[in-house]
């Protein structure tokens, strides 16, 4: 996913009586709020008790199951997007897997989002433009909400999850062939904006990080297997040993030949606990 916002689907129901969807399994993220009556969702972690004024959110890869109520079926309407910026876009909102509910329930502007975007078939070649910014406006009205109740996430919070994100990425796929760029199109950022993330919360560039991380996975190897310079350079997502020797001798200090061979000598690398700085 390449842009930055997709909306994918959109529409309205009135539900029939325990009408339910699922369980399932979407691909993109999904927000049903409810304009009258009640029902269930249930994420696969928590049932939840919804009516009228409340929404939630489906996120990507969650088995989920919602039903409406047997006496009063809920009537809701939904918009389905991703992209780029679309989980960004949600933690402003104060919307995550981890908290999937909000409450809207003072006044009909959401009501009117999603009118409008029923309107959009008289639109031809510039509909997708209509629908995107009738989106936009409907997150505007769900972040402004999530700042008077007081859920938005923090800006501190919302740099120390990117970083955290982008951690996690570095951690389970640094023995592959990954850049900076795939660092930022994971964590949905600009580059440069991720770079001045990592100065500020781990002082160090996400180059930096990613070579600092290989190299001690690489001192980690060489301390528990008597492989060759080869085979744990590959294993540490370097191809060439050549660079991957010079780098661990600008790291280290040593090249690696001369770090196995005076293993019992040398501390742990400094930058082992390197992620347990952002958590």
């Amino acid at each position: 996913m390449s842009r930055d916002l997709v909306m994918y689907q959109w529409g309205e129901e009135k539900c029939r009586s325990s009408h339910f969807y699922g369980p399932a399994i979407r691909d993109h993220y999904l927000i049903h709020y409810i304009l009258n009556g009640k029902g269930v969702y249930d994420d696969g972690k928590n049932m939840y008790s919804l009516r009228k004024g409340q929404g939630f959110l489906i996120c990507p890869e969650i088995l989920t199951y919602y039903q409406a109520d047997e006496r009063d079926p809920w009537h809701y309407v939904w918009v389905g997007f991703h992209g780029l910026q679309a989980e960004h876009y949600l933690y402003q909102c104060g919307l995550s897997k981890e908290s999937p509910i909000f409450v809207y329930d003072h006044n009909n502007d959401i009501q009117y989002c999603f009118q409008k975007m029923m309107e959009s078939k008289q639109f031809s070649r510039g509909r997708e433009n209509y629908l995107l910014g009738h989106l936009h406006l409907f997150f505007s009205y769900l972040i402004e909400e999530a700042h008077r109740q007081g859920r938005e996430l923090t800006k501190e919070g919302e740099e120390d999850y990117y970083v955290k994100k982008a951690v996690d990425f570095v951690e389970k796929g640094y023995s592959r062939k990954i850049t900076i760029q795939d660092m930022a199109d994971h964590v949905g950022l600009h580059r440069s904006y991720l770079y001045t993330l990592f100065k500020q919360t781990l002082h160090l560039s996400p180059q930096e990080f990613l070579i600092k991380f290989r190299i001690n996975k690489a001192c980690e190897l060489m301390r528990k297997e008597d492989l060759p310079i080869g085979y744990i350079a590959h294993s540490v997502g370097y191809e060439d040993p050549l660079l991957f020797s010079k780098i661990f001798k600008k790291v280290i200090g040593k090249s690696p030949s001369q770090y196995q061979q005076e293993l019992n000598l040398i501390p742990p690398c400094y930058c082992k606990n390197i992620s347990k700085d952002i958590q």
